[in-house]
């Protein structure tokens, strides 16, 4: 009869079978990444699921909103930088997010060819009403770490962003 496997046992299943079948040496920084990667999808899922949908919002409107609320008005490149975003993805989040009244998108005085994203009165209102459910599902998550801890683990996730270039790494910027 199969193991009944839970996320812990599988990472030790196939860290065993990586090095002892397939003979591959770097299990650890494949336990690093299943746990981060775990970690990350299971607080973007419980914010989005608990926080945003309830809102009509999606994970990905909010990251937006977010940015631009905090450091706009941006152009769409620089929003989409700042999110992690594709421009493309920034640009099919636009579209529903100004005609719900949340998002400005207005011709850069600069250069008639791009656009500035700010946020509306009404986006301003709904960031500071929906941040005030989010940062305190937030503080639900971290609570189980010291402040200490909470400073290592942001110095350490700072660590291997910042350090991932010598690996010849990929990204959005």
């Amino acid at each position: 009869m199969e193991e009944e496997l839970d996320f812990w046992s599988f990472v030790e299943l196939a860290n065993r079978r990586l090095a002892t079948e397939y003979g591959f040496r770097h299990q650890l920084a494949t336990e690093v990444l299943l746990t981060l990667n775990r970690a990350s999808d299971l607080v973007t899922y419980d914010l989005e699921a608990s926080v945003h949908r309830p809102r009509g919002r999606s994970w990905s409107a909010f990251r937006l909103l977010f940015v631009v609320w905090l450091a706009g008005p941006l152009e769409p490149k620089s929003a989409a930088r700042l999110t992690g975003m594709s421009r493309a993805a920034v640009s099919n989040l636009m579209k529903p997010l100004v005609a719900d009244g949340l998002l400005d998108r207005v011709p850069d005085e600069r250069d008639g060819r791009s656009v500035q994203l700010s946020l509306t009165e009404a986006g301003r209102e709904e960031m500071v009403s929906v941040f005030r459910e989010h940062n305190e599902r937030e503080f639900g998550w971290t609570d189980a770490l010291t402040e200490e801890e909470q400073r290592i683990l942001v110095m350490l996730l700072g660590k291997l962003i910042t350090g991932r270039t010598a690996a010849d790494t990929r990204s959005r910027r």
